[in-house]
């Protein structure tokens, strides 16, 4: 299968699924995959070489085989044609997941490859972050994919005098995968990674590492849609940090980490339509904010004064106070922040907008998001119910720029 092919096929899957009458939530549902995994499929990112994967694709559209692909039985089916470009999901990184992390290791088996240093790991966590940052999940799934075996390897080999950086390093490697998994609404496997690096990180003697996992666990668990989980994990970090924080000897990491978890519950409340807890959360993080006094990055949480005030934009969006919103995103200056942070704010802003029935501004919020993270916006799914909004407000004249937006995230 080329690049051609691939497209050629998307566009054949989207056609059959509006024959069909589904969404693409309906056939992934059917699939046993996430949204963006289908609109990956449509737009020809995704390309679907796999035998298995192809015939459920088919039994879920209740076609055959061959109406998706004449050439579905060539003898090479398996292979993946170096000619296509990296699929933009994380399956290769589930696969890592799958099992005892480096079960060999507990047989004594030699590494395969030789241990990279502790110098050449912390590299690879950090180049798996601003991966992450970035939204380049084609990318980070490879690199993960590699990275987490090696450092499970490794920690169960290496001297004692190393053991503890490594236990570290796995838990933030953990928690790369975990915050990856969250964003491409695979919050199973989210889970998984942030249970491992909690894990990790009581091995490492970090105790703020355990509280970092605990924010991941707490977005993967919003994902899911299971709340009271999600302020379980929340809640439980503030009661033992609170106190701590009343001294005026505070760290500022554990500041961050703090703050963090109150804009997690003042998501959480938003979600769930409590307005009063919801500004109370925001305010208890405002204020730790201004007392840190900048925009900082601590366990990539990139909490300070700006992602308060974009929390304060999403959580007024979620709550239906899009004028709020917008007032609020009028004085935030998300430029410091990472491209996800500030494409993920841009996100929020034209939901505001959408809710105002304002086509134009809404549609110029998406682009300039796009423009920063493709992926995320052609992923995400408040990205695509949004364009989805959008095209209804619209009708019968849809803007061409919104209309190719939505072509461009295979929005059906």
């Amino acid at each position: 299968m080329t690049v051609s092919d691939a497209k050629v096929m998307g566009q054949r899957v989207k056609e059959l699924r509006r024959v069909a009458g589904m969404a693409q939530s309906d056939l992934a549902t059917a699939m046993g995959r996430s949204e963006s995994w289908v609109s990956q499929v449509e737009r020809g990112v995704q390309p679907v070489e796999r035998l298995s994967i192809l015939q459920a694709l088919a039994d879920a559209l209740n076609v055959s085989v061959r109406e998706l692909r004449p050439d579905a039985a060539a003898p090479a089916e398996e292979a993946e044609p170096a000619d296509l470009p990296p699929s933009n999901d994380l399956d290769g990184l589930r696969v890592a997941l799958t099992g005892h992390p480096a079960l060999g290791s507990l047989f004594d088996q030699p590494p395969a490859k030789p241990t990279p240093s502790l110098a050449d790991f912390r590299r690879k966590v950090d180049e798996a972050w601003a991966l992450a940052h970035a939204s380049s999940y084609a990318t980070l799934s490879d690199q993960l994919s590699k990275l987490l075996p090696a450092i499970e390897a490794a920690v169960r080999q290496a001297p004692a005098s190393e053991r503890a950086e490594l236990h570290s390093l796995r838990a933030k490697a953990y928690q790369v995968a975990a915050a990856s998994f969250t964003r491409q609404d695979q919050a199973d496997a989210a889970w998984i990674s942030a249970d491992r690096a909690l894990q990790a990180a009581e091995l490492a003697g970090q105790p703020l590492e355990v509280v970092a996992s605990l924010f991941r666990m707490a977005h993967a668990f919003m994902r899911q849609q299971h709340m009271e989980q999600a302020e379980q994990a929340a809640k439980s970090a503030v009661a033992v940090m609170g106190p701590r924080a009343e001294s005026p000897a505070c760290p500022p990491e554990e500041l961050s980490l703090l703050g963090a978890m109150n804009l997690v519950l003042a998501v959480i409340n938003a979600r769930e339509g409590n307005r009063g807890q919801t500004q109370v959360h925001i305010g208890q993080a405002r204020a730790i904010a201004t007392r840190l006094g900048e925009d900082r990055n601590d366990f990539d949480t990139e909490f300070g004064p700006t992602n308060v005030e974009i929390h304060a934009v999403s959580t007024a969006v979620e709550l239906g106070d899009a004028g709020l919103a917008l007032e609020v995103a009028q004085e935030v200056d998300p430029s410091g922040l990472s491209a996800e942070r500030q494409a993920r704010f841009l996100l929020d802003v034209a939901r505001a907008h959408a809710q105002r029935r304002h086509v134009g501004e809404a549609t110029a919020a998406l682009l300039e998001a796009e423009a920063l993270t493709p992926e995320q916006i052609h992923d995400h799914h408040l990205a695509r119910e949004v364009i989805r909004d959008l095209i209804q407000l619209s009708e019968p004249r849809v803007p061409d720029a919104l209309r190719d937006l939505a072509e461009r995230s295979a929005v059906g």
